[in-house]
């Protein structure tokens, strides 16, 4: 990429090129493809200006709070489709899976000895920013940061938005000057790099690659892994070829009812992409610019008007209109809040006006109460919020509308608000696949108030956050197929 926007880089470190060294390491965490992806396309600048090989470390750890072979199963998924991407490259890719805890400490450390330049992703929440600035405070190279989340830089803004409203209007306004601004689609098609002729000694004896036997493997040995193994696999499979079909079928099979059915609980409309999009096994731009070349978009249909409003500025179908407000507002809003904010997963973080009316309310009669085991075990008196629990523990997912029944049903059964937040979090991280990130913190957090307003009649338990039943969901939406299903 001749010209890289050099406001996606923070440098992490104060050291400088080392033109001696041996390649130019890409330590992928976050945007784990080989296809529109910043970091990559800024580590093969480097290779290139430097005319050394690179290398992709890509590992996975075990000793983080919520490894289970649901989620490690889905991101080898994604390591495999990236050794089969690089064969016939110049690249050379590490993958590494840690046997034991903390066991590749000092991995990133070693590589950095014979790196001329460390390149590294940005997510902003979870372990990953600690853990990245762990890795920057132990590299010998210059070392650096890209930001490649979504369509508009997540550090081109020092605003916190606390509406969808206020971001969409910043976006009208601020959005088109970055919009052909996307990574190279296919950047190994054109990569012309040296080789490397093998990896350091130490490193393979200390921290052996991942078997290709493994990696490759359609039943994978999870067992010998020190991970969670009560947390099973589901019927979704990771990894970037997965998540470009997935994004095709959802083109060509369901945008056109996406506006009016998206809450379909039946015959879903939904995209499916969010875990593709939290594990980095697909781009925001790439789902961005799919779409738009099956409009027929050019930027020059983008509205001058910058009111905030959901629909008209686009200048596309009111399909895909309503598309892009999930994949660009309502997505992007949560980089935001994650990006600028140290607490956005506190309780402290929510407006004003929600803790105050929570607060308010917090010593109301309940008819019931719950903790976090009847919570997870889904033994609540209500099949529809049973049925939503369970969808989530086997399948690692909840259709969208009933997510937002799930979250309001535990802040009316809880003993606190605060513990209601807590217990979200919990079984979200825990068995979602698209959980611990800066989505999933946005839509717990709607739930309490963020990016909502105080809403009226005031209620017992609620007081004006915003309500909703199960018996309104049981007259909106056709349930009967999945209350069997998830019985």
């Amino acid at each position: 990429m001749e010209n890289f926007p050099d406001h996606r880089v923070k440098v992490l470190n104060n050291m400088p090129v080392n033109d001696n060294g041996d390649f130019v390491l890409y330590w992928m965490t976050s945007y784990r493809r080989v296809r529109w992806n910043f970091s990559l396309d800024r580590s093969l600048m480097w290779a290139k200006r430097l005319d050394k090989p690179l290398v992709i470390l890509e590992a996975l750890r075990c000793a983080h709070r919520y490894a289970c072979d649901r989620f490690h199963n889905f991101v080898m998924d994604g390591m495999k489709d990236n050794l089969l991407a690089v064969q016939n490259s110049e690249i050379a890719y590490y993958p590494y899976i840690e046997p034991d805890p903390d066991a590749g400490k000092g991995l990133l450390r070693e590589f950095s000895f014979k790196a001329c330049v460390v390149v590294t992703d940005f997510f902003p929440c979870f372990f990953l920013p600690g853990m990245t600035l762990a890795g920057a405070s132990q590299v010998f190279c210059r070392m650096e940061q890209v930001d490649s989340n979504g369509l508009f830089p997540c550090r081109e803004s020092d605003q916190v938005f606390v509406s969808a409203f206020s971001f969409r209007r910043h976006l009208q306004k601020n959005l088109p000057k970055y919009i052909m601004e996307a990574p190279e689609e296919a950047p190994l098609r054109r990569s012309e790099l040296r080789r490397l002729k093998k990896f350091p000694d130490n490193i393979i004896q200390k921290w052996p690659r991942a078997s290709e036997f493994l990696l490759l493997s359609e039943h994978r040995d999870l067992t010998k892994l020190p991970i969670d193994h009560k947390i099973g696999l589901t019927a979704i499979q990771g990894g970037s070829s997965q998540a470009s079909a997935t994004l095709g079928r959802f083109l060509n099979q369901r945008l056109r009812r996406y506006a009016e059915e998206r809450n379909s609980v039946d015959h879903p409309a939904t995209s499916g992409l969010s875990p593709y999009l939290h594990w980095g096994h697909i781009s925001a731009h790439e789902i961005f610019w799919t779409l738009m070349r099956s409009e027929d978009w050019t930027p020059d249909k983008l509205s001058e008007k910058s009111n905030g409003k959901r629909t008209g500025w686009w200048g596309t179908g009111k399909n895909a209109e309503a598309f892009l407000d999930e994949l660009v507002t309502w997505r992007e809003i949560g980089f935001n809040m994650c990006t600028l904010t140290s607490n956005f997963d506190s309780y402290d973080s929510l407006p004003d006006w929600s803790r105050k009316t929570l607060a308010d309310h917090q010593s109301d009669p309940k008819e019931f109460y719950y903790e976090t085991g009847e919570f997870e075990n889904a033994a609540t008196h209500d099949n529809i919020w049973n049925a939503a629990q369970k969808e989530l523990v086997r399948t690692g997912k909840i259709h969208n509308y009933l997510r937002m029944l799930w979250g309001k049903k535990i802040l009316e059964w809880s003993v606190t608000p605060k513990r209601s937040m807590e217990i979200m979090i919990e079984l979200n991280d825990k068995y979602a696949l698209d959980g611990r990130d800066p989505n999933s913190y946005s839509g717990i957090f709607w739930i309490l108030g963020r990016y909502d307003r105080p809403w009226g009649p005031e209620r017992s338990i609620f007081g004006k956050i915003r309500y909703m039943s199960s018996e309104r969901t049981r007259g909106k939406i056709d349930l009967k197929n999945y209350l069997t299903i998830y019985r």
